[in-house]
């Protein structure tokens, strides 16, 4: 059976005493779930009682360490993804074979990680460096977004490779730092995943000389499945690069979705103390919520499939936060009577999140929008609104479904009146 106590655990701590514990769990065999204080309570509602994990009865891979992230998942839903220590030890020695391919020692290297350690790609670093003897250096996130203060923090050795691991709003911070393009430059390998990257911020880095990966993975493939090397893309290629030594791709022809197959797929999903196994199709392969095309140099991503949004590298569905945002109105007593969620363009973030909102007759927008602010203001980042809209003509179609297409062209067409 499953751990009779899996630890819960939120990054609000010191991170060295956040690893101390989550690897002495892992020594004793136990489940760890690792969230933002603001997920803990549904965190907890995922790993379930004491009373529910005994009712479940044995996990099909039996017990053994994992951990639990949050993912966007396969789904318009946000899951809770279990990942044995096992397949991450899997996901390390798979890209210590691709530097190896680069002609790098992964034992001599310094990694930096400025990635939060809820996230797989802010977790695997910690487990590389613990698998290739490598040294590993925690980046406080308050440099990064203090680019100065980084170059001046963090000077970089020149005696051996440096890794780095970003996703596009951090490297775009940076690139707006003539000291941090410098620093940039000192990094061996920069990994840069969790969202597309624009072409006009890899033309940038190309002109910089920075030598970025760009590559792609999911909290279900135990992170990186696939990247391209720095040379080609200084060269000019697009895309994630081609699929590690224990990575296969394919696409659905029905759907364009890619799929993967790999040994160190997540057991499944938890609910309530239940493990949901991951869905698997004939020979093992896991289909992704992304839209790709397979192309002689690797795999190019076309974007999600599922209506989810992301937001500075992080995936969110609006569909499933507009119903927590109608709980919780209710909850509080407030007069929302409709609410939709959008994701718009937005320059450093990818996509931010609009909110256009309906309040029942006779309250005032203005009133009701302050209130859901407040409501909201423990959520995290990419869940919460850039911006918020009363309309009163907000309603989904006779058939009951929301027509985003339309709602986007009144948000446009509101915006650019406002100037």
């Amino acid at each position: 059976m499953t751990p009779a106590a899996p630890l819960l655990l939120t990054v609000d701590q010191p991170p060295e005493q956040l690893l101390s514990r989550l690897q002495a769990a892992w020594a004793e065999g136990r489940w760890v779930g690792l969230c933002d204080p603001a997920d803990r309570a549904r965190l907890a509602s995922a790993l379930g009682s004491p009373a529910d994990r005994r009712d479940q009865g044995p996990p099909p891979a039996g017990p053994q360490a994992a951990v639990v992230l949050g993912s966007g998942g396969s789904t318009a839903a946000r899951r809770w993804c279990v990942q044995p220590l096992a397949h991450l030890e899997a996901s390390a020695a798979a890209t210590a074979a691709w530097l190896r391919g680069e002609g790098i020692d992964p034992a001599s290297c310094l990694h930096l990680d400025p990635l939060p350690l809820q996230h797989v790609s802010g977790l695997l670093p910690v487990l590389r460096c613990r698998c290739w003897g490598a040294e590993l250096r925690l980046l406080p996130p308050a440099w990064l977004r203090d680019p100065t203060q980084l170059a001046a923090a963090c000077p970089l050795p020149t005696e051996r490779p440096v890794l780095l691991s970003l996703v596009p709003t951090q490297l775009q911070r940076l690139l707006a730092s003539p000291e941090a393009v410098a620093w940039l430059r000192r990094c061996t390998v920069i990994w840069l995943g969790g969202a597309a990257l624009a072409a006009a911020t890899a033309a940038r880095a190309r002109r910089e000389g920075l030598r970025l990966a760009p590559c792609y993975g999911a909290t279900e493939t135990a992170a990186m499945v696939c990247a391209l090397s720095p040379a080609r893309f200084l060269a000019g290629e697009a895309g994630c690069g081609p699929p590690l030594a224990d990575v296969a791709l394919r696409l659905d022809p029905g759907s364009g979705a890619v799929e993967i197959r790999t040994p160190r797929l997540a057991l499944g999903w938890l609910e309530g103390g239940r493990l949901l196994p991951l869905p698997r199709r004939s020979g093992g392969w896991w289909r992704s919520g992304d839209a790709g095309l397979l192309q002689p140099g690797g795999l190019q991503l076309l974007g999600r499939l599922d209506g989810a949004v992301s937001s500075g590298a992080e995936t969110v569905h609006p569909a499933e936060l507009e119903q927590r945002l109608i709980g919780a109105a209710a909850a509080a007593g407030l007069p929302l009577e409709a609410v939709l969620l959008l994701g718009c363009p937005d320059p450093e973030w990818g996509e931010r999140l609009e909110a256009l909102v309906r309040p029942a007759p006779g309250a005032e927008a203005a009133a009701l929008i302050a209130s859901l602010q407040s409501v909201v203001a423990g959520w995290r980042p990419a869940e919460r609104p850039r911006r918020w809209h009363g309309c009163d003509a907000l309603a989904p179609s006779q058939a009951g479904k929301w027509e985003r297409p339309r709602w986007r062209r009144w948000l446009e067409e509101r915006l650019s009146a406002a100037g």
